[in-house]
């Protein structure tokens, strides 16, 4: 199921935000449960040495609020290294190549723009440091269909796709996978999971805050190219796929491409873009700024399976509430018993939601209390997984099978150009932004995008 054990970390990146926030944290606890094996090698431009930059793991434990075993620590800074070096500059790799020992088997983590990748692959290559090492890289990927074939090429020119692993931390969520596990560890979802009885599938992804001081970053991203292009369409496949032929990662990303490809592209009536009042005045935004801090499209997966079925999304910033969530939405009964006059039965509804909390939540019908024999909705939840809050962090997870050489969890090249080609319609040519306050679920022009047949449901609907 996976490779060999890799007997080293480089770390790219080691001294920026997502080092402080994500990976300290995801490597000490990765100490905790003994699975580093080797040094850890932290490259950087930031003046600095290896003293330094245990102290630059301890300062991120501390602001993560970790309880830190000073044993663990301990073991974790004798394995910490770096290297401060221009990226561009062959003795940098030369630099790593010393740290590293004997040790080639290696795992190579980019925290960096996609507009250095380049000197880097080039750079490790040099070395020979690429010879039987993973490479990992953050989203972006591309900016477009275009920059994204590029840089696979860019890539593959010295590492395989086989050893490519390009992360998204979303699929490394507990909620994500637990909705693998609930869909295929559970028989009675099987028959009722198509066309049939599913009328529409709904993904939010929302949050109450805005851009926080990345106005430059995001005004040049924005949402289609944030969330959709990756979590949600991500998300989408996890729901859609198929069942797939073994556990193994070559079965299970099978399945997610094969999503991807049904998936129709979307179009520019099909797709409605929101800014936030006030967006335009956050430090680095343009004056001028048409960057969607809200998106929302619905589309199809052209499949045996899902034909006919919308699927609608939406993401946003600055909305009313911070929530993921997938709400399944089923046919209703083909009569109207036990409703009173002036009402229907709502439909039955599933609802995979990851924030604010993980919890499945599966609407259904009973007797309302009383005389008549009308219908009420009942929900019947449960939180879906450690309810204590002891689960496997996102990076930890993902940095600890690109260790193992499991790729199940992340993207593949094909995946991420399906993905990139459903979008590309809408990145260029589409409506201009609309407006809405903070605090809303978005423009009022979301609702028309729907018609008569749907509504945009809002928790706890």
């Amino acid at each position: 199921m996976t490779e060999h054990l890799a007997d080293g970390l480089i770390l790219f990146g080691i001294t920026g935000d997502l080092a402080h926030k994500r990976l300290f944290p995801a490597i000490y606890h990765l100490a905790v449960d003994g699975e580093l094996v080797g040094p850890v090698v932290g490259v950087g431009r930031t003046e600095g040495d290896d003293e330094d930059l245990r102290e630059r793991a301890a300062a991120s434990l501390e602001d993560a609020g970790i309880a830190v075993d000073r044993e663990v620590f301990d073991r974790l800074a004798d394995v910490l290294c770096y290297v401060q070096g221009d990226y561009r500059d062959p003795e940098t790799y030369g630099m790593i190549a010393k740290r590293l020992g004997e040790r080639h088997s290696t795992v190579t983590y980019l925290a960096v723009p996609p507009g250095l990748f380049e000197e880097v692959v080039e750079g490790m290559a040099g070395a020979g440091l690429h010879r039987h090492g993973r490479l990992v890289v953050e989203k972006p990927f591309g900016r477009d269909f275009k920059s994204a074939r590029e840089l696979n090429g860019v890539i593959h020119r010295f590492y395989p796709e086989e050893r490519v692993y390009r992360i998204d931390h979303f699929l490394g969520k507990e909620a994500l996978q637990n909705l693998m596990v609930y869909r295929f560890s559970n028989t009675v979802l099987e028959p009722i999971w198509n066309r049939h009885y599913v009328r529409g599938v709904q993904v939010t992804l929302a949050e109450d805050f805005g851009v926080e001081g990345r106005g430059s970053f995001y005004d040049s991203v924005g949402a289609l190219r944030d969330v959709v292009q990756n979590h949600m369409l991500e998300l989408v496949a996890l729901l859609a796929m198929e069942p797939p032929v073994s556990g193994r990662p070559r079965a299970l990303r099978d399945e997610r491409v094969k999503v991807l490809s049904a998936a129709e592209p979307f179009e520019p009536k099909s797709v409605v873009r929101g800014q936030y009042a006030g967006y335009r005045a956050e430090p680095g935004v343009a004056p001028d700024s048409d960057t969607e801090t809200y998106f929302a499209a619905i589309t199809q997966i052209d499949s045996w399976r899902w034909a006919g079925v919308p699927w609608i999304i939406r993401t946003g910033k600055g909305l009313a509430e911070t929530v993921t969530e997938a709400v399944v939405e089923f046919n209703r009964p083909p009569r109207m018993l036990f409703a009173g006059a002036d009402m229907s039965p709502g439909p039955n509804r599933l609802v995979f939601q990851s924030k604010p909390e993980d919890r499945i939540t599966l609407s259904m019908r009973a007797k309302q209390p009383g005389p008549e024999m009308v219908s009420r909705r009942v929900d019947l939840s449960t939180l879906s997984s450690h309810p204590s809050g002891h689960g496997t962090d996102a990076y930890q997870r993902l940095l600890g099978d690109a260790l193992r050489g499991d790729a199940s969890l992340f993207a593949r090249e094909d995946g991420v150009m399906e993905s990139w080609r459903i979008v590309e319609p809408v990145l260029d040519t589409h409506p201009p932004v609309v407006g809405y306050e903070p605090g809303s679920w978005g423009p009022a022009e979301a609702d028309g995008l729907l018609g008569s047949d749907w509504k945009w449901l809002t928790p706890p609907d």
